[in-house]
């Protein structure tokens, strides 16, 4: 099986209207740049993504915001979007907040086909609003379920031709368990090498995840927000 794509553009080709799509990365780190950027250019309309943040407007998921190409919106994190806060006030984004924790619980959960588990976290919050909870010990709990998706768009350092993938330092964020959680994992990669030349103990998303992957042309790697001292 041929998992190596020529370009970006090939490897989402099959995405359709109404997908639902997990999208790597923390901030700006480790967010699959090439992939967000054919999907962009496909024009697909209605997607229901799932990703920790929403990039920044003019980068990121914020370019697939900008081509309207969102309806719904899952993650834990949107404070840097402008453009997203405009659409979720005009009523024309849904947007689900979930704690960090609990999202990556419940995409981690999803690749092991654990259909749901219980949190302590968001109790006595909105966040708990319709759950079921339930109490062990002295503690109660949320019941919360799994996320899965149709495709899983994610980043890697590096990546074998038969989908192994190593991650570089703070890029290995939600991008290894949405590789498990998809129908259809999507890998994009700065460098390609041949089976056999990663160090089996560095590979940390094993091929057997990976359906499709291809070299990104292009990286900016930007800074979400940049700190310094004088």
């Amino acid at each position: 099986m041929n998992k190596v794509y020529a370009s970006a553009d090939q490897a989402i080709a099959d995405i359709t209207d109404g997908a639902t799509i997990m999208l790597g990365g923390f901030g700006l780190c480790g967010i699959p740049e090439n992939l967000i950027a054919a999907l962009v250019r496909s024009g697909r309309r209605g997607l229901h993504t799932i990703s920790n943040n929403m990039g920044v407007d003019g980068f990121g998921m914020g370019l697939m915001l900008a081509a309207d190409q969102i309806e719904s919106h899952i993650g834990s994190y949107v404070g840097e979007n402008r453009m997203l806060e405009q659409r979720v006030i005009a009523g024309t984004l849904k947007v689900t907040l979930i704690p960090q924790g609990t999202l990556a619980e419940r995409i981690r959960a999803g690749g092991a086909g654990i259909p749901a588990f219980y949190t302590a976290t968001g109790v006595g919050t909105v966040v708990a609003e319709g759950k079921e909870t339930r109490t062990f010990g002295t503690r109660t709990y949320l019941m919360e379920e799994a996320l899965t998706a149709d495709f899983a768009l994610i980043k890697a350092w590096k990546g074998d031709t038969s989908g192994n993938l190593v991650y570089r330092k703070t890029a290995r964020n939600f991008n290894p368990m949405m590789a498990t959680a998809a129908r259809v994992t999507i890998a994009e990669v700065e460098e390609l090498v041949p089976p056999g030349a990663l160090d089996p103990d560095a590979i940390v998303t094993p091929g057997i995840y990976v359906h499709r992957i291809v070299v990104g042309e292009h990286y900016e790697k930007r800074i979400e927000r940049r700190t310094t001292r004088g």
